[in-house]
């Protein structure tokens, strides 16, 4: 979370919700502490100073996979807005 700039914004690529820092934390923290949350394949696949662009394959615990692609706007080395999309994968 310390990556995340005071004005952080994330926009849920299921329902288009935006989330601000404190309740994306939040969610950090409850799916990091989750261990059937299972982030795997994790890779950066482009930053400059101003993109951050990553890919990964998530195992979430109602029994789905979702192949992740994010792309975070970066402000003074932090992130300030971030979007994903996502693809369901079969097991």
């Amino acid at each position: 979370t310390e990556l995340l700039h005071e004005d952080f914004e994330f926009v849920r690529h299921r329902s288009g919700v935006s989330l601000n820092k404190a309740p994306m934390s939040d969610l950090f923290r409850q799916m990091i502490s989750n261990e059937s949350a299972v982030h795997r394949a994790h890779r950066c696949l482009y930053e400059n100073e101003e993109v951050l662009v990553d890919h990964s394959v998530i195992d979430f615990p109602d029994g789905t996979t979702e192949a992740i692609l994010r792309c975070s706007l970066l402000k003074d080395g932090k992130m300030i807005k971030s979007e994903t999309g996502a693809t369901p994968l079969s097991k």
